[in-house]
């Protein structure tokens, strides 16, 4: 008979679902969502449903290995576990003799979104060893900023409030492709009468399915929501009282929106200017409404400044009072775990008596090439396939194959990043160890212990830079800290949010909420005002509000217009998860489509299925095309991100991607882009 085990899906989603697997003789054999959760709700997404394919997949890498080919054939020997952490140990010791310790950079995101595996003794080992530092960037950090700037804290709506909503708008947002547990609350919103609306340069899935879809040109959303200020504060739309109340810079906010007129944004977005006033009234004529934005909007040149200004539409609005009323972006911040006494930072000063010098993870190509002073020689990659998910992929690849560098990377699947290590070392899935989750799509903590046993030789990250942590000699107390020992440090912050969830609670409960509002009531972060700011209001800093189209737009440098016409987005597939399920064939045919509209393609010469060159002059990747209504004529999309490996050029969409960053937090700008297409005959 099987036992049924608790888990939570590490996957970079904000649903971080609870999970139930049946394991029968130490084998799953079932993985369910968890029907007592109040989000997960007994269902799985697509891809984690078939997760037991990967996990005994027989392509899984069990054993520790070493190259014995050129970098990027990737041929591997067998080795011990000793000969690898000795060679490494050795290695990193001699780069840091030779040319000082930040010769040596970590590169990882969330390949696992456990906190222990995402950022734990990893964080300890590098500022200890007094590596350079990773900014990193490649996913939402000017989200971030933006949500940071409006709202002075990265606070949401509880996805389950969406179902009181009696407007709902998706900004930037597929969530029946990338946030599906968030599905079955507008579901039965619109079965109570709401209206469900979606603004993207793509129709995807969830568009499909809107009562309505504005098409918007990419990087152009700033603009929109300027003008959406324009008509609310114009026709006196905004709720006057709120805005005394809990706001300042009303007066020169009305003043800065008045040249946004719905005329001039339609130039600049595509969207009509009567369809713009129609929006911005019903917005701010509905109560409650909600607006689902999500990180598309901000991988542009102006994403921060766009977040930002969509973000202080609900404070203009009073949606905030509402329950089911505001807008979520990210719920993360509100976990406020102990992370500085998990990373310790401080460990740089016995080290380096300073902080190391800081690399933005969207700069790796530049990085590999051009740094200097000291170059990086030593490269350690986790929970992540830089070779694919990189912009600047040629760069990113011309780097890798340095014979001079020496690269480690842990990994479950032998990736287009693997290929290029010198050794190449097993992980653990999710599944197999214990950790830690929080959350950015709703307020549960989760705990989650090895529901199956790790196979071959695999080790966690944990276990991996605790054991090199030994082997270089490092006494510090902190490397000898167990898993529960460091769960128990994040638990110990003292904030009140956090009050009574203890490891022990965790154990037996498996998720918990948190203490955002009182047990049975729903959790509205800004209904009176406490904003996360010194007086607790929302400061609109109207002369902060500056949009500019993107230099690579349609509105941008008319000379690289001239030369490449098309706007290129490349946003999430909704089978792959960034590059994590790349290996699967359905993955790697959707992510080899490019989606054209129907008079580009015809321009062109173009037919479904025809083979086609996409390129710009960083570089070309070949794909097939799609002409299906996905996009407007301008616009092309292709869904990110492949395999190099597995296509016939060995490069992936990212060959055309750029490294410019976003106006603030130093984000990269995958949808600035423009690039050309032709077909390529037989």
């Amino acid at each position: 008979m099987a036992e049924i085990r608790h888990s939570v899906c590490a996957l970079d989603c904000p649903d971080c679902c609870s999970l139930l697997i049946n394991v029968e003789d130490g084998r799953g054999s079932r993985l369910r969502g968890n029907p007592e959760h109040a989000v997960t709700r007994g269902f799985l997404c697509g891809k984690v449903a078939q997760y037991l394919e990967r996990e005994y997949h027989p392509e899984r890498l069990l054993y520790p290995q070493r190259r014995v080919g050129a970098k990027g054939e990737g041929r591997f020997e067998r080795i011990t576990w000793d000969e690898a952490l000795d060679t490494i140990a050795g290695r990193l010791r001699g780069v840091a003799e030779e040319f000082g310790s930040e010769a040596i950079l970590p590169y990882s995101y969330a390949g696992t979104m456990g906190i222990l595996n995402f950022g734990g003794m990893d964080r300890r080992f590098f500022h200890r060893l007094g590596a350079s530092r990773l900014d990193r960037t490649i996913c939402a950090s000017a989200g971030a900023a933006g949500l940071t700037q409006a709202l002075g804290v990265r606070y949401g709506v509880e996805p389950e409030q969406f179902r009181h909503a009696k407007l709902i708008i998706a900004w930037g947002a597929n969530i029946l492709g990338t946030n599906v547990h968030l599905w079955p609350f507008i579901v039965e919103a619109r079965r109570n009468g709401a209206k469900f609306y979606t603004i993207d340069p793509q129709k995807n899935r969830t568009g499909a399915a809107a009562d309505k879809h504005f098409f918007i040109n990419p990087g152009s959303d700033a603009a929109l929501a300027l003008a959406m200020m324009h008509v609310i504060t114009g026709e006196k739309l905004h709720d006057a009282e709120y805005v005394e109340r809990h706001t300042s810079g009303f007066a020169e906010l009305r003043e800065h929106v008045r040249e946004w007129t719905p005329q001039r944004a339609a130039e600049l977005t595509g969207i009509a200017a009567e369809e713009i006033v129609q929006l911005a009234r019903e917005y701010a004529g509905t109560r409650p409404a909600v607006i689902r934005l999500n990180y598309g909007v901000q991988r542009s040149e102006r994403g921060a400044t766009a977040t930002r200004t969509i973000a202080l539409l609900p404070a203009l609005t009073g949606a905030w009072k509402d329950v089911g009323g505001g807008l979520q972006l990210s719920t993360s911040q509100a976990f406020y775990l102990n992370t500085s006494g998990l990373e310790r930072e401080d460990l740089q000063q016995a080290a380096l008596g300073r902080e190391a010098r800081l690399v933005n993870m969207a700069h790796l190509g530049k990085a590999l090439n051009e740094l200097a002073g000291p170059p990086v020689k030593a490269l350690v990659v986790y929970n992540s396939n830089p070779a694919a998910i990189a912009p600047n992929q040629n760069a990113v690849l011309r780097g890798l194959r340095r014979e001079d560098l020496f690269t480690v990377v842990l990994e479950q699947f032998q990736t287009d990043t693997a290929d290029h290590a010198d050794l190449l070392l097993p992980s653990t899935t999710f599944l197999e160890h214990t950790d830690l989750y929080k959350a950015y799509g709703h307020y549960y903590l989760q705990l989650a212990r090895p529901a199956l046993p790790a196979p071959g030789e695999t080790k966690s990250n944990v276990e991996f830079f605790r054991l090199l942590g030994e082997r270089m000699g490092f006494t510090d107390p902190c490397f000898q800290e167990s898993d529960d020992d460091m769960m128990r440090g994040l638990l110990a912050s003292g904030h009140p949010f956090l009050s009574g969830i203890t490891l022990e609670r965790l154990d037996r409960e498996h998720s918990v909420r948190l203490n955002v509002s009182r047990e049975g009531e729903p959790f509205l972060p800004f209904a009176e005002g406490n904003f996360g700011t010194a007086d607790g209001k929302c400061h609109f800093h109207a002369e902060a509000l500056v949009y500019t189209p993107p230099v690579e737009s349609r509105h941008g440098d008319a000379a690289l217009r001239a030369k490449y016409p098309l706007e290129l987005i490349s946003p999430k597939n909704e089978d792959s998860m960034n590059s994590t399920f790349g290996y699967r064939d359905k993955a790697d045919r959707d992510t080899a489509t490019v989606h054209l509209s129907a008079d580009d393609a015809a321009a062109r010469g173009i037919q479904s299925g025809d083979a086609v060159r996409v390129y710009n002059d960083r570089g070309a990747c070949l794909l097939q095309a799609d002409v299906d209504g996905r996009v407007r004529p301008g616009v092309v999309c292709v869904p990110a991100v492949r395999w190099g490996k597995r296509a016939p050029d060995g490069r992936s969409i990212n060959a055309l991607t750029g490294d410019r960053l976003t106006d603030f937090g130093g984000g990269p700008t995958f949808y600035s882009c423009l690039v050309q297409v032709e077909g390529i005959g037989d």
